[in-house]
């Protein structure tokens, strides 16, 4: 088996199951109870966002705990909104954002919200540019994604960072779900940013728990009402083994980071090279320093993108459309709607994601089973 839908799920590292296995069993106890046990568990779930908060160059009080990605983008986006409605109602997004954060978007609107979706290029980037054309005295927020899911494409995060300089009030979000361990720390660690939303699972820890980065001093309004866990941010149990479980993965991946990335970004090349060649192939995604050295986009035209797919699982390789929240749906991609790409093409588009574990040797198997694959659909072309 071949594994390249990274971008949809990870696999969980042995270590970090092992990890979550012994806490599971040794550290069971409520982390919010007054006796040993309880206390056991706060000291590891503190331990944990200690060690995140180094790992990605914060204070450890700077890191809250969720369920994931969806979550952490939905509670910067609308905490924002629910506690500076009284200075503004006006935020700035992406057209080619995560559905966490457009589809949150589209409930604020109903609220009496106004927002402003940035066109991007042929590439799938935001303009800079059209930033600062955008903000309004009644800004409060601007959300714009660190990696495009479907393409790769990374966002001029610096540039943006610097407008927003000139308005210090404006809260300014990034989704890194897909960044991080990707070579664009530096990116990231901008001190103009003030919200950072992270996934497990998108780095080899368990589902169902992520972590966002909230810059001291931020308002934002909790949207988990209960037992006042997380400073009174985030109600709920936290789930330890799993917040543990990330803490590691998160170590793992961090460690040997720049040699990873330089390992993506040759697989992903030498797969690239050999796809371009081809007459009837689009492909979407580029392979310079401004995409990402994990994500690649393509499509063999005229060839439905779940055919594609389910033509590689065949041959024992797993890829997927453009994105594992809309995949079984059967919708068009977001990102090429929005760079213009017509729909007959966008139908093709199938995504290949890699990570630290995959190998050339992979990507070699993967184009030989690319070549059988457009050649039987190669009468298609000729229709």
């Amino acid at each position: 088996m071949i594994y390249f839908d990274n971008s949809a799920t990870t696999k969980v590292a042995p270590q970090v199951l092992e990890t979550y296995k012994t806490v599971s069993d040794k550290i069971w106890g409520n982390p919010s109870s007054l006796h040993a046990l309880g206390e056991t568990a706060d000291n590891l779930l503190e331990q944990s966002r200690r060690q995140i908060a180094d790992l990605i160059g914060c204070e450890q009080h700077e890191i809250f705990f969720t369920s994931g990605g969806t979550e952490g983008d939905n509670w910067v986006v609308k905490g924002t909104a629910f506690a500076k409605q009284e200075f503004g109602k006006h935020i700035i997004t992406s057209s080619i954002e995560h559905p966490a954060v457009l589809n949150s978007m589209k409930q604020l609107e109903k609220l009496g919200f106004e927002v402003t979706y940035l066109p991007v290029d042929e590439h799938g980037r935001v303009n800079a540019k059209d930033v600062a054309q955008a903000i309004r005295p009644d800004t409060i927020l601007v959300s714009i994604m660190a990696i495009n899911n479907e393409i790769g494409s990374i966002q001029p995060l610096d540039q943006i960072a610097e407008i927003l300089r000139t308005y210090p009030s404006v809260h300014f979000h990034v989704d890194a779900v897909q960044g991080i361990g990707k070579g664009i720390g530096k990116l990231l660690r901008n001190d103009r940013i003030d919200f950072l939303t992270f996934s497990g699972h998108k780095f080899h820890a368990p589902r169902g728990i992520g972590f966002m980065y909230k810059k001291a001093g931020r308002m934002l309004e909790p949207l988990m009402a209960g037992g006042g866990q997380e400073k009174n941010q985030r109600s709920g149990t936290e789930n330890l083994p799993a917040i543990a479980g990330m803490a590691k993965a998160l170590r793992l991946l961090l460690n040997n980071e720049e040699t990873n990335v330089e390992k993506e970004r040759q697989i992903k090349q030498k797969i690239y090279d050999h796809v371009v060649a081809q007459a009837k192939v689009t492909v979407f995604s580029d392979v310079d320093q401004n995409s990402s050295p994990h994500i690649l986009c393509f499509t063999i035209d005229g060839v439905r993108g779940e055919t594609i797919v389910h033509a590689f699982e065949e041959q024992g390789i797993y890829i997927s459309t453009t994105s594992a929240c809309s995949s079984k749906k059967g919708t068009v991609s977001g990102t090429l709607s929005a760079m213009h790409v017509p729909e007959k093409i966008a139908t093709s588009a199938v995504r290949v994601s890699l990570d630290e574990n995959n190998t050339l040797q992979e990507a070699e198997e993967f184009n030989c089973a690319f070549d059988q694959i457009y050649a039987r659909f190669s009468k298609v072309f000729t229709k």
